[in-house]
């Protein structure tokens, strides 16, 4: 039986110009779980919701930004677990991307105090949890080689481009 993931993180970056990749990352408020932490989009999957769509919901919830905003969504093909303390339990993710148009302009959530865009070694010295390194190294690869890019891009829908037709 296949297992679903608990939640959802996904990677908002951006190529201001050619050969410069850029991370959007965000701050939690005071008054949520791991306070001050900056991280990528993260949230919950609701319900019978499809996990892509959960994680592009997440993104506009977020940040703002929306279809019009995103020039490519990823499935980064990995997956991150931990251990939560408060359900005495293993919690799996699963971890996507989205390439944001340059001029995309984010918009802060009330779940959070900051968000900025960042270089990835300021991205990685801000990100405290080990599996960020592998997400920030991919989407460096994925933001300058577009053969390597299309085996790991999304439709809308979270079909892989690349995949044969059914």
């Amino acid at each position: 039986m296949p297992l679903r993931p608990d939640i959802v993180e996904c990677w908002v970056f951006r190529v201001p110009v050619p050969g410069s990749v850029e991370y959007l990352l965000i701050r939690r408020a005071a008054d949520r779980i791991y306070s001050g932490l900056w991280q990528p989009v993260t949230g919950a999957i609701d319900g019978d919701e499809l996990v892509p769509a959960a994680a592009l919901r997440e993104v506009t919830e977020e940040t703002g930004l929306g279809p019009a905003d995103i020039e490519a969504f990823y499935d980064l093909d990995q997956v991150g677990s931990f251990f939560a303390e408060d359900l005495d339990a293993i919690v799996n993710s699963v971890i996507f991307a989205v390439r944001a148009r340059p001029a995309a302009v984010p918009r802060l959530s009330g779940e959070h105090v900051g968000l900025e865009w960042v270089g990835a070694d300021e991205a990685l010295a801000r990100s405290v949890w080990p599996p960020y390194r592998d997400s920030v190294e991919l989407i460096e690869r994925i933001a300058v080689d577009t053969e390597l890019a299309r085996w790991f891009e999304l439709d809308r829908t979270g079909r892989r481009v690349a995949r044969a037709p059914r």
